[in-house]
């Protein structure tokens, strides 16, 4: 109901009273005196949730213009939620905190405002409530959303979530940051000793008789089943994500005028290294084997290496997967989501305009990562070969799938003809291939054959070490990975193209002829 038709106005009393001690009120013969008296504001407000009418009072103005200020600010308030409900009690809601707290009336277009962006009006927002808000509000990528999501519901909202949003403060976030490095330095304390209790438990020790080795090493495990599980901490990189998602957070609030200072803005993190792609030198190969430790985060295969994965994928239905993401730096989801309709043999090119990711588990289409990821990509002449070989594979699929489906259906059973889904790689039935199916598959087919660790995501570093084999710089590398910047290729791949450097250059020295070169001694160390 608009204010206009709501019950209210200003009156005018007194504290006199009679000779029987009571207040006279409007009877007191005073009130007629301009400077006797104080004025009250009266309004009837909206009904609370429980359908309870109620009333805003308030009394002791001085001069009738400042209680007909507050009245016109109240019924203005009043009138901004127009027919919807949930907004009337909401005002209704503050104008009651308000009587009760005898605060003073705000200003309409603060009160729309808040409104506005759904928060409460009372100005008790806390940081946990506006960052509910902003992701119910986000409107960018499902995949993009979980991450927020994650940093909300992890490190957000326990360690700063019940403050209120206009007062958080630098000091707020730092101290949270300070509790991850302290979490940090036990989760890594807890790993070691772990690590170490591991080995202990290590079958096949020297010397001790069987009874006693078999009760030691039950003892062992014993022990090792009561310790916390391996976790991971929270790195430097997960860290300056964690910032970014409050910074973005906190200036949708200055944006939205309820703050006016972004306190993640302020605070100091240690830089996120990019890793480094180094590359499996037979050198690092046989540390690794007799370590079991990854030289780094992001290792790439050599050609040599990469050419015998291919050997043992040929014989796998996803053949042309791995070849199309290796030779061409596709990422997982780009190449499952990857159609034939973007497909040209004639001009021996796809065009990236899609792909599947999981929201959770559920496979799900979207645009590619970035904007610059859309675009063209030239292929050579084998890979189109492998594709087309790849398309009459799967319209063999398709048919066999087909025929069987119709003797199913002759038998009574309801069974559904291949799905033209138009991708390029599907399963066997024409439905969408899971992500996590070709990474299964990948591991399988790596570990078959024998070769030091990688990751699926690693075959794309992989195809940017195939541009500098190929005699390729690091702007032909931004270019095949579609890159935004130069710097970004430059971080990532300096590195492993220096790497390569050395090795073409031995390669180009080994290429001269030297008719003496087997009788020169090597010279002494």
């Amino acid at each position: 109901m608009p204010a206009s038709r709501r019950a209210g106005g200003i009156s005018k009393r007194c504290e006199c009273r009679g000779t029987d001690g009571k207040r006279l009120g409007a009877a007191c013969p005073q009130l007629s005196k301009r400077s006797h008296g104080k004025h009250r504001v009266s309004q009837e407000l909206p009904e609370d949730a429980d359908g309870h009418r109620r009333r805003f009072q308030r009394t002791g103005y001085t001069d009738a213009k400042d209680a007909t200020r507050d009245l016109d600010r109240i019924r203005a308030i009043l009138d901004l939620p127009g027919d919807d409900e949930d907004g009337q009690r909401r005002v209704g809601d503050l104008l009651a905190e308000l009587q009760t707290t005898r605060g003073p009336i705000p200003e309409p277009t603060e009160v729309s405002r808040k409104l506005g962006v759904g928060v409460p009006l009372d100005g008790k927002t806390t940081v946990g409530d506006w960052l509910d808000h902003v992701m119910t509000n986000k409107a960018t990528r499902t995949t993009t959303n979980r991450g927020y999501g994650s940093h909300i519901r992890v490190h957000l909202k326990p360690a700063i979530g019940h403050l209120r949003l206009d007062r958080l403060g630098v000091g707020h976030v730092e101290d949270m940051f300070a509790a991850i490095d302290d979490r940090n330095d036990v989760i890594r304390a807890e790993n070691q000793a772990r690590h170490e209790q591991v080995a202990r438990c290590t079958r096949g020790k020297p010397g001790a008789p069987k009874t006693a080795e078999r009760a030691q090493l039950a003892a062992e495990r014993a022990t090792l089943a009561e310790m916390p599980p391996f976790r991971r901490i929270t790195g430097p990189a997960t860290k300056q994500a964690i910032r970014r998602t409050l910074r973005m957070a906190l200036n949708k609030a200055i944006a939205g005028q309820l703050i006016t200072f972004n306190a993640a803005q302020h605070v100091e993190l240690a830089a996120a290294a990019r890793p480094k792609g180094l590359l499996w030198t037979d050198e690092r190969v046989e540390r690794w084997r007799e370590t079991g430790v990854k030289p780094g985060p992001v290792m790439v295969w050599t050609p040599a290496q990469l050419g015998a994965f291919l050997d043992e994928a040929e014989g796998d239905r996803l053949y042309a997967f791995f070849h199309l993401i290796a030779h061409h730096g596709l990422r997982r989801g780009e190449g499952v989501g990857q159609g034939w309709d973007d497909f040209s043999a004639a001009r021996k090119e796809i065009r990236v305009s899609a792909e599947i990711v999981v929201d959770g588990w559920t496979p799900i289409e979207t645009a590619p990562k970035t904007d610059g990821s859309v675009g063209i990509v030239k292929v050579d002449a084998e890979t189109v070969r492998v594709l087309l070989e790849h398309r009459e594979q799967q319209h063999a699929e398709r048919d066999a799938w087909n025929a069987q489906a119709a003797a199913e259906r002759e038998q009574g059973n309801a069974t559904a003809d291949w799905a033209d889904t138009g991708k390029m790689f599907t399963t066997e039935a024409g439905a969408w291939l899971h992500p996590d199916v070709v990474s299964k598959t990948f591991r399988r087919i790596a570990d078959g054959a024998g070769l030091p660790p990688i990751n699926l995501r690693d075959l794309r570093h992989g195809a940017a070490a195939l541009v500098k084999a190929g005699g390729g710089d690091i702007h032909d590398a931004k270019v095949k990975l579609r890159h935004g910047t130069i710097q970004l290729t430059s971080d990532t791949y300096m590195e492993l193209f220096e790497e390569y450097e050395d090795e073409l250059t031995e390669k180009a020295a080994a290429t001269v002829p030297r008719a003496r070169r087997g009788d020169v001694e090597a010279p002494a160390e």
